[in-house]
């Protein structure tokens, strides 16, 4: 019986597979194969420093969009929140509706050039998943077993952290690997505001008409989204075996 490929397998092979295209060596006679317009290369130690960078920026934009929508979604399902719904749903379609580059545009005479645009792009285009994740998991806890936890003398608040949490934690697991796999992927639109990302080789391949720069950049960045998505579902795996009986 032929054994199931892990679940993070396709996307390792393919966030490798464009590793390796965008290193020089690959990418450069790849764009003249094509008969395309190649100037300098980007060297590989260079595409590795902006990778770093386009990693901390994505992070940074994962942990203000993951941490802002799991509130928002447990306000959602709160009785206190309930009036709220709506003008949640609302803002965060809102937040989403927005291409970060308009919002990275709209931010930069408030919040100047560098990380604060791009920071606050990636918050507002994983807000919507990561919200509208959280409060769709924490509807499907039974009430039955809220009711349970508060028969046994539990606090609201010691219910939703060691009950509704707990049993809600697969589906919000997977919204903030969606929040993710988004922040890794837009991060790229920072270069516009003169962030240090692996979408630096884009903008400058598109403004010097250097095709392998480009090719370089696009494919650095693609590999670098892939490749978080992998890492995620590795860890999720090695903690499931960790926690199963």
């Amino acid at each position: 019986m032929t054994r199931a490929l892990p679940r993070f397998a396709a996307p390792l092979a393919l966030g490798l597979v464009l590793a390796g295209l965008s290193l020089p060596e690959v990418a450069g006679p790849l764009v003249r194969a094509l008969g395309l317009q190649a100037g300098a290369p980007v060297p590989a130690g260079r595409l590795a420093w902006l990778a770093r960078h386009h990693l901390v920026l994505a992070l940074g934009g994962f942990l203000l969009a993951g941490g802002a929508g799991l509130a928002l979604g447990i306000l959602a399902t709160r009785a206190a929140g309930a009036s709220l719904r709506t003008s949640l749903d609302t803002l965060a379609a809102a937040a989403q509706a927005a291409p970060p580059v308009v919002v990275v545009a709209l931010a930069l005479p408030v919040l100047g050039f560098g990380a604060p645009p791009i920071l606050l792009a990636l918050a507002a285009y994983g807000l919507m998943p990561m919200m509208r994740g959280t409060a769709g998991a924490l509807a499907t806890v039974p009430e039955e077993v809220r009711a349970a936890a508060t028969a046994m003398g539990l606090t609201p608040a010691q219910t939703l952290l060691r009950v509704e949490l707990p049993l809600a934690a697969g589906p919000i697991l997977e919204a903030l690997r969606v929040v993710l796999v988004l922040a890794v992927a837009t991060a790229a639109v920072g270069a516009l505001a003169g962030a240090q990302t692996l979408g630096t080789p884009i903008v400058v391949g598109l403004q010097t008409q250097n095709t392998l720069a480009l090719v370089q950049g696009a494919a650095a960045a693609a590999s670098l989204a892939f490749l978080a998505d992998a890492a995620w579902l590795m860890a999720a795996s090695a903690l499931g075996r960790r926690l199963s009986p």
